[in-house]
């Protein structure tokens, strides 16, 4: 069903679902609302954030139940929403209330007042605008205009070709903060029926599954690792949607091995999450979502024309809205292919490489993993140091050795694509909350 709102989804399922559940959590042991009583209650707080008289409302998002009513209710009460990551510095939320115009705040309380200095005199046409900040590897994220419309398309987009029954319960693991978290860990199963689990926290990632026995999770690769390690997915999980970033072979080939569906989405927060999905087979080919076209351009770039899905622009940043949004074409910046079968592959970045003195570019997702096949580890990347490539190990072992044990792969190299170095560093490395490299503050860090 194609819903135009969040309340018209709700009040859907709510005619239609009568008792069954919308949202279980942990409220001293499982418990749950109904569609019906979970709209009750967002129609009750919109009413309360109308008499309040603010204009934009700043939420921490934590992904309890309270947040996620509180975010439908801004919506509801005609508040421009921004969408803020509570661990993020204190200093970085005070940039990004000023930035944004957030005259409000919902979440920790103590983290509330201490943020409140930075509050705004507020928008006054703020109205139907739902701003997620980009996890790029910039120095500083952009805010991202969305709408309720776009984030209901972007969710009835994937549940076209991966959809869920009103019996499944959908695990929300994934900080509701961040674009695919919302669409494909929220909204994906609240537009179909479905119950949707609210995951208690990175401290229960290893309970979560028994606690709350989902047929569906969304995961980070960084997580589903975690998952297929320690074998914490419980038996009824039957559908696994990995997104946000690279995911290696092995582990889709673990996942399968114990049997779970795995599919593989490709989606930017400028086009309110997914336009690409595998369905079966190969999880890495993916079919184009249905409201979407996507075109390669000369270099492999990949271009999307998604008009119920893309963004209305960058928050106050006409010139960078203008340099990737061009005639309703979303310029990307990811490289990719069209298979035989028509069906997208991404491989690699434009912004993800290296430009060597020579003029060679190196693309890091590809040569990365090239270094990960080699030395059996994940937690590793690429930088450039006095214009060549140098590695970054996150673990034990000596640079000298690593090196060595990288000399076969690096010999079928042009002697310019080779690595210079390496450093081992004892700390993970920096990334975003969906687990994306941050390379830039990586790149910073190694040139103190």
């Amino acid at each position: 069903m194609r819903f135009q709102s969040f309340e018209e989804m709700l009040s859907y399922w709510a005619e239609r679902k009568e008792n069954g559940p919308a949202l279980i959590f942990d409220e001293h042991g499982k418990s749950s609302w109904s569609y019906a009583e979970f709209l009750r209650r967002v129609r009750e707080r919109a009413e309360e954030l109308r008499a309040g008289g603010k204009t934009c409302l700043g939420v921490l998002a934590d992904g309890s139940r309270d947040c996620v009513v509180e975010i439908f209710a801004a919506v509801m009460a005609g508040l421009q929403l921004v969408m803020l990551d509570e661990n993020a510095p204190e200093e970085l939320l005070r940039r990004l209330i000023v930035y944004t115009d957030i005259d409000a705040l919902w979440g920790d309380e103590d983290l509330c007042e201490e943020l409140a200095p930075a509050l705004t005199a507020g928008v006054k046409d703020g109205k139907g605008k739902i701003l997620f900040f980009t996890s790029g590897t910039t120095e500083q994220a952009k805010a991202v205009v969305l709408t309720e419309q776009s984030l209901c398309a972007s969710a009835w987009n994937g549940g076209a070709k991966l959809p869920l029954q009103p019996e499944d319960t959908l695990l929300c693991l994934l900080p509701l903060g961040h674009v695919f978290g919302f669409v494909c860990g929220l909204l994906w199963g609240l537009s179909c029926g479905a119950a949707v689990a609210l995951g208690r926290g990175a401290r229960h990632y290893g309970d979560d599954c028994a606690f709350f026995e989902p047929t569906a999770v969304s995961v980070v690769p960084l997580l589903l690792g975690f998952l297929l390690q320690r074998r914490l997915t419980n038996p009824g999980l039957k559908l696994v949607l990995v997104g946000a970033g690279d995911c290696p072979a092995q582990l889709l080939g673990a996942a399968a091995a114990m049997g779970l569906r795995v599919s593989f989405g490709y989606g930017l927060t400028e086009t309110s999450s997914g336009v690409a999905i595998s369905v079966q087979g190969d999880p890495y080919a993916m079919e184009v979502c249905p409201d979407d076209t996507i075109t390669l351009a000369e270099d492999g770039e990949i271009l999307i024309e998604a008009p119920t899905c893309v963004m209305q622009g960058y928050y106050k940043r006409p010139a960078d809205t203008a340099a990737v949004l061009i005639d309703g074409v979303l310029h990307t910046g990811d490289l990719g292919r069209f298979d035989e079968e028509g069906k997208l592959h991404i491989t690699g970045r434009k912004k993800d490489m290296l430009v060597l003195p020579d003029g060679t570019k190196l693309y890091l997702p590809e040569y990365e993993a090239r270094l990960m096949q080699a030395l059996g580890h994940t937690e590793l990347a690429v930088i450039l140091q006095n214009s060549r490539p140098v590695l970054v190990y996150s673990g034990e072992g000596e640079a000298e050795e690593l090196l060595r044990r990288l000399r076969p792969a690096m010999e079928t190299l042009p002697r310019g694509q080779q690595l210079a170095g390496a450093i081992v560093v004892d700390e993970p490395l920096p990334r975003t909350a969906t687990g994306k490299i941050k390379r830039w503050e990586l790149q910073q860090k190694m040139e103190r």
